[in-house]
């Protein structure tokens, strides 16, 4: 018995572990994106508010901007796993 309780502790920390070192959107974009871009202003490319403007009603939007995070044709490259770049997206959209 102790063992099971042994083992499932250690899964549990091992998942809460892997589940809390993705980052949020808004703290993803805060420590990727904000050399490029800004909430609030146009830097070397568009300001989240922009974006978002842009991509308003727009039900598709999160997908595509996702895509285009990952493959680097217009945008850079951005090291990520597909669920911390799709938060990202959303949390700009949301602006």
């Amino acid at each position: 018995m102790k063992l099971i309780i042994g083992t499932t502790l250690i899964v549990g920390s091992i998942a809460f572990a892997t589940m809390s070192h993705a980052q949020s959107g808004e703290g993803f974009a805060k420590t990727k994106c904000l050399a490029c871009h800004s909430v609030d202003q146009k830097k070397v490319g568009p300001s989240f508010k922009e974006v978002s403007a842009k991509y308003k009603g727009d039900k598709g939007a999160d997908a595509r901007l996702t895509a285009k995070l990952k493959e680097a044709k217009t945008h850079p490259r951005v090291q990520a796993s597909d669920a911390e770049l799709k938060s990202a997206v959303q949390y700009v959209l949301r602006q």
